[in-house]
């Protein structure tokens, strides 16, 4: 089986976000927006310091092609990266929610409608194109989600919208290819710092002091957000959204698999058959390079 780097640091980062809920979840008594306000901070930090210390050449080079670029280049590339850190923030907090206040399960199914969503709407917005055997494997993801959806309508409605945001981050960064990944990803943390500055006076609560709190939070943004948001963004560079949107299955899978295994969530008979069918889903959709067939799209 041949997989070139990008399809590698596309597996590899929803793999790490699968595993999420296990540094998140010891945080449940912390509210949400605490955690958002206190992980968004300090991966701004971090990444800054990184940026100006240590990548002072990669900076220092797109700067200079900043200045290369038509006024409309310009224009695009800065829309793109500003919305991109208004959708990193808002997913964020919509799974963090989820996560310490609806289920795990619940926040897995958001991103089991993400790469239908995506899929679809790089389909429609990029002029994606997608073979016979890639559209089975979308319409097996929608009957899955089908029936994991019956009798939860509300969740549904709140899963779409997780779902969305992420999605269509996805579909702007697929687009916002003129600079360094980590440079663009540094400026969207930036971004999404100065969004929630304004709030966090009124909405954060006590400072937190229990030292277990920073341990969690520091392997959260290192290991939960700066490295996976980077593989991601790499992987854009040389995959199709869409492919990238399939994915991004392996993350519910090892959500549920955690919620079954460690959490003890329980679980039903539609949920196994539903999870069976995402796991023939991301067979089918990468199939030409799963059983080496030729010219493979990336």
């Amino acid at each position: 089986m041949q997989i070139n780097k990008y399809y590698l640091s596309a597996f590899s980062a929803f793999i790490i976000w699968g595993f999420f809920s296990l540094a998140l979840k010891p945080l449940h008594d912390y509210p949400s927006l605490d955690i958002l306000f206190y992980r968004v901070f300090l991966a701004t930090v971090l990444m800054l310091f990184i940026s100006l210390f240590l990548r002072k050449k990669v900076v220092s080079n797109d700067i200079q092609f900043i200045k290369s670029l038509t006024k409309s280049q310009r224009k695009k590339a800065f829309f793109l990266t500003i919305v991109g850190g208004f959708l990193l923030i808002l997913n964020w907090f919509l799974f963090i929610y989820a996560i310490n206040h609806v289920s795990l399960q619940s926040a897995s199914f958001a991103y089991m409608i993400c790469p239908i969503l995506t899929t679809i709407l790089a389909f429609f917005i990029l002029k994606e194109k997608l073979s016979k055997w890639q559209w089975l494997s979308v319409l097996l993801c929608v009957i899955s989600c089908f029936i994991l959806s019956y009798g939860h309508l509300l969740d549904l409605i709140y899963s779409v919208t997780i779902a969305l945001s992420f999605a269509f981050y996805l579909i702007s960064q697929r687009k916002n290819s003129l600079f360094d990944r980590f440079n663009v990803l540094t400026v969207q943390m930036i971004i999404a710092s100065i969004v929630i500055i304004p709030f966090f006076p009124k909405y954060s609560g006590d400072v937190p002091t229990a030292s277990l709190f920073y341990i969690l939070l520091l392997i959260i943004v290192v290991v939960f957000t700066i490295i996976p948001l980077f593989l991601n963004l790499y992987a854009l560079k040389g995959m199709n959204s869409s492919a990238v949107g399939i994915l991004m299955y392996t993350n519910p899978l090892i959500h549920f698999i955690l919620a079954v295994l460690y959490f003890k969530e329980h679980i039903h008979a539609t949920q196994i058959v539903s999870y069976i069918l995402i796991l023939l889903s991301i067979v089918i959709f990468n199939e030409k390079i799963l059983f080496k067939r030729k010219s493979v799209d990336v």
